[in-house]
C-alpha cells in the first residue's frame, strides 16, 4: 500500500514520518554533510520473488541463511539503503538521510569517488528485466519531491540508477525501469 499521508522529512533527525522505520545497523556517519546524489537500484530476495520481506531481514542482518540457498552466498554481507520501495508503494526507511547507508559499494559519479559518502540509496522491489509497478513509480516520485525540497544539490541530473555509477559491476535498475516516469528527470528541473 502507497504512503497513505504526505511524506515530511524532519532535518533533524534524517527520517520520514508517514512511511514504516526499521533500523539498520549497516550504517556509519557521513564524512561530511554533503548530499548530492541520488541512487535507484533494485533488489528481491530470493531473486525474482517479490512480496518476501527477505529485504528487510537482510538490511538488518536476520537473513535465515537456511531459508534459500542463495541467502548463505550473501548472509555475509552488510548492506543497505536509505528506503526500499516495494511493489504494492509501500515504503520503508532503515538509515537516517543524515547518516551513509551501504549501498553503492566501489562506485564513482562525475569523478567522484564512494557515493555512499554524499548519496541517498532507494531500493526498488524488482528485476532489471521485469516492469515495475505504477505504484512504485509513484511513490517514488513522491519521496524524490520530498528529498529534494531537504537537499537542493539533488538535480534532475543528479538522480542516477546504481548502472551509472558502477557500470562495470551493476546493472539495476535495468532496461525495465522508466526514466520517463520520474518526473524531476522528464520535466529536468525539481519540482
Amino acid at each position: 500500500m502507497q504512503p497513505e499521508c504526505p511524506l515530511n522529512l524532519d532535518p533533524n533527525t534524517g527520517w520520514i514520518s508517514g512511511i514504516k522505520h526499521i533500523p539498520s545497523e549497516n550504517c556509519n556517519a557521513r564524512p561530511s554533510a554533503e548530499i548530492s546524489l541520488l541512487v535507484i537500484h533494485n533488489i528481491s530476495l530470493p531473486p525474482g520473488q517479490f512480496g518476501t520481506d527477505m529485504v528487510e531481514a537482510f538490511f538488518t542482518n536476520q537473513l535465515p541463511i537456511n531459508a534459500h540457498p542463495y541467502f548463505a552466498d550473501i548472509a555475509h554481507l552488510k548492506v543497505s539503503a536509505h528506503f526500499f520501495i516495494k511493489r504494492t508503494g509501500s515504503i520503508t526507511q532503515f538509515v537516517s538521510c543524515l547518516d551513509r547507508a551501504w549501498h553503492a559499494g566501489v562506485s564513482n559519479f562525475q569523478g567522484r569517488e564512494a557515493c555512499n559518502d554524499f548519496s541517498l540509496g532507494i531500493e526498488l522491489e524488482g528485476e532489471d528485466h521485469r516492469p515495475y509497478t505504477e505504484a512504485q513509480y509513484k511513490s517514488l516520485n513522491q519521496l524524490i519531491n520530498e528529498l529534494i525540497k531537504h537537499y537542493p544539490m539533488i538535480t534532475s541530473e543528479r538522480i542516477c540508477g546504481h548502472s551509472d555509477i558502477a557500470p562495470k559491476r551493476k546493472t539495476d535498475p535495468g532496461p525495465a525501469f522508466k526514466w520517463q516516469n520520474i518526473a524531476a528527470k522528464q520535466l529536468g528541473e525539481i519540482l
